[in-house]
């Protein structure tokens, strides 16, 4: 928007489970990150409508052997980011592995590897607290059903002021069972305010709940609560976690997200602002979600948003893409032009892309969009392919394979979600010199409609695509180079010019 107003969402792409902490005059961000690699995603902006995306804390994810292979259910969920004793902080929790602590001297790094806090299953969306004042320190953390049977309920913690380690054993210190009609309390990011210990908290569920605070003057309780974000008369349903932020003029603002489907969940920024008293927060439109608001109270910024093109150069990809596993050397090659040079890893699962660790991949634009990239297939082995997919529980791609013959050709596949193989969505055409411009198309509801160009002009491909999430985050944007599992190299295929552009 333009003038003193903006519109949300402010990150119209899938930024799941948003945290927000000020440093200064400067905001960052993180999200969460699953089974992919790099993880947790660093944002910066000045006045927290325009963000970009300045790097990744995390560079693999530990333990390795977990993440060899694509887990979408797995991994980073629901980070904490924190400031503290001069270090920035970022805490998550891995459902399968329990809660882990990464720290850094600046946003920017070195971060240290992964620390677990605290072991066990189904420990999820941990938050921590320092205490400046007493200098005691605190964790809260959710639970998962599916790992542990357990869920509704936060638990908390003393923490040793260091962040490595817990002082007991824990204590529920607010059950969602005991509150009439809540359930799935999960989500928590805890403040210190006036004397009185917060927790800002989802419950209800990810599409169709709300955002719930609770106060205590104890942090082990007892917790009032109060709805102090819900969907109301918007679209905007959910609405679901995120993080609280003062600005250094003295307003208050909230960053949550939005389920989307297929664009995952996308970030919105509230308003908030303290009813009588002080005595309770109030978000949004008198606790609706507002959809047009009064910019904050900050300098004016030029507009920006994370990355999205890449040119590759010198073979190297921008920080919008992450690998859906943790990556292997020689996946990408460095060299000194422009262009991704992928290799055709040699793998038994060629025909399903959602068990491929080496798809490069970004985030779905969240409005309409044309996404065009160019590719030369260099690889000679029968059966190496390389193409553009838009990839979830079911997906679909457009690229180029070698025959048995020798010969090239233009080739259009998809996979259901029940599906353990693809099949074809168009007939495939000869392309003697190995090199195609790709496109999809991505219109309203995530329907996408494929084309390519062999050098007769843009032709479309095959029926519309409807784009599906991937179990917890939302379809994803991938770029690929495989073969069949057999000895031998099977050469590469390189990438150049990615573009996405409004439709």
């Amino acid at each position: 928007m333009t003038g003193g107003t903006y519109a949300n969402p402010v990150l119209n792409a899938d930024f799941s489970d948003p945290d927000v902490v000020r440093v200064g005059d400067d905001y960052y961000l993180t999200a969460s990150s699953f089974g992919r690699a790099p993880g947790l995603p660093l944002l910066h902006s000045r006045d927290l409508v325009n963000w970009t995306l300045i790097g990744h804390a995390l560079e693999r994810l530990e333990p390795a052997r977990e993440f060899t292979s694509p887990r979408q259910d797995s991994g980073v969920w629901a980070p904490a980011l924190r400031y503290h004793d001069e270090r920035f902080w970022i805490f998550w929790g891995d459902p399968d592995q329990g809660v882990f602590q990464i720290n850094a001297p600046g946003i920017r790094g070195p971060w240290s590897r992964p620390h677990l806090v605290k072991e066990g299953k189904g420990l999820i969306d941990p938050c921590p607290l320092w205490d400046e004042e007493s200098g005691e320190a605190y964790l809260v953390h959710a639970w998962a059903r599916s790992r542990s049977g357990v869920k509704n309920r936060l638990t908390g913690h003393r923490m040793h002021p260091d962040g490595t380690s817990l002082l007991d054993e824990g204590k529920v210190i607010v059950d969602g069972d005991r509150i009439p009609g809540w359930f799935t309390l999960e989500g928590p990011k805890v403040y210190l305010r006036d004397g009185w210990y917060w927790i800002l908290a989802p419950a209800g569920g990810v599409e169709t709940g709300w955002q719930g605070a609770l106060r205590s003057r104890d942090f082990f309780g007892p917790y009032e609560h109060r709805i102090v974000l819900e969907q109301k008369d918007t679209d905007v349903n959910g609405p679901h976690q995120g993080g609280w932020v003062r600005t250094q003029a003295g307003e208050d603002w909230f960053l949550h997200f939005q389920q989307r489907g297929a664009y995952g969940r996308v970030v919105h920024l509230q308003p908030m602002r303290w009813g009588p008293g002080g005595d309770w927060p109030v978000i949004g439109d008198e606790g609706a979600p507002v959809a047009v608001h009064r910019r904050p109270d900050l300098p004016a910024q030029p507009p920006a948003a994370p990355a999205a093109d890449d040119d590759f150069p010198g073979g190297r990809f921008g920080r919008q893409w992450s690998w859906t596993a943790n990556p292997r050397d020689g996946w990408a090659t460095h060299h000194s032009g422009d262009g991704l040079r992928l290799t055709c890893v040699s793998t038994s699962a060629v025909h399903d892309l959602r068990a491929l660790p080496h798809v490069l991949t970004q985030r779905l634009p969240g409005t309409p969009s044309a996404v065009e990239v160019e590719l030369t297939l260099h690889a000679e082995e029968s059966g190496a392919r390389a193409g553009l997919a838009v990839l979830g529980d079911a997906y679909s791609w457009i690229g180029l394979q070698r025959g048995t013959d020798g010969t090239v050709h233009l080739v259009h596949r998809f996979a259901e979600a029940d599906a353990d193989r693809e099949r074809d969505a168009a007939h495939p055409r000869s392309v003697p010199d190995g090199r195609a411009r790709l496109r999809v198309e991505i219109g309203e509801g995530a329907r996408c409609r494929f084309f390519s160009d062999v050098g007769d002009g843009m032709r479309p491909s095959g029926p519309v695509f409807a784009a599906t999430p991937w179990r917890w985050v939302g379809a994803l944007l991938g770029l690929f180079a495989a073969a069949p599992d057999r000895p031998g190299h099977a050469g590469a295929a390189a990438f150049s010019h990615f573009r996405i552009s409004p439709l």
